[in-house]
């Protein structure tokens, strides 16, 4: 996994060549490696799959038009996903005003969690169970660090720079997170190293 991302991003800049030139076929490569994932994190701020399909619509869009751009990107990934939260902060906000004017509450089936994508799954469904239910009881950002690292497969520098926070408070977030779902899996440090987290 970590190495298919690593042959992705040594062809990104090309891509984004290709794209400020207007191929089609290139912007479509961007699209598809990244929107499942970003739909994913604007999730986290949404509760809502609909709106954050909707906020990831939006960021492509921006992105195609304004194409010519492109090329001067260092990091698309990091741009993509500081994009994407941006958006997502801000449909939030569009979507409290309108809930506040129509006194309307979200349902607690749009709060929810939406269940995991599956893995390929190098540890046994139970034990992948036991390790999302763990998850889940991590604190909100905690969570959102994890997923970014482990299931996204982003660098902690990228991480930070996309949530405006310190390298060091994501490495304490990952620690947390780490030692939770060893604890939850009754596994030693000397034996955790052997475990498969997702990503």
């Amino acid at each position: 996994m970590k190495e298919g991302r690593k042959d992705f991003n040594s062809c990104l800049m090309d891509l984004q060549r290709r794209i400020s030139e207007g191929d089609e076929h290139a912007f479509e490569e961007i699209y598809s490696h990244y929107h499942k994932k970003l739909t994913a994190f604007s999730k986290n701020f949404l509760r809502s799959t609909e709106l954050a399909e909707e906020v990831v619509e939006d960021v492509f869009v921006k992105l195609w038009s304004k194409r010519e751009d492109i090329i001067h990107i260092n990091n698309l990934t990091t741009y993509l996903y500081s994009a994407t939260k941006n958006r997502s902060l801000n449909a939030l906000s569009q979507e409290a005003r309108r809930l506040v004017t129509e006194s309307l509450e979200l349902s607690d089936s749009d709060m929810k969690a939406e269940s995991y994508t599956p893995h390929d799954l190098l540890v046994t469904s139970e034990m992948m169970q036991l390790m999302q239910q763990t998850l889940e009881l991590l604190p909100k950002r905690c969570k959102l660090i994890f997923r970014l690292i482990r299931e996204d497969g982003l660098k902690y520098k990228e991480v930070a720079e996309i949530l405006n926070i310190s390298v060091n408070t994501i490495d304490a977030q990952m620690a947390i997170a780490v030692k939770r779902l060893c604890a939850a899996l009754s596994v030693d440090k000397s034996k955790k190293d052997r475990i498969h987290l997702p990503g």
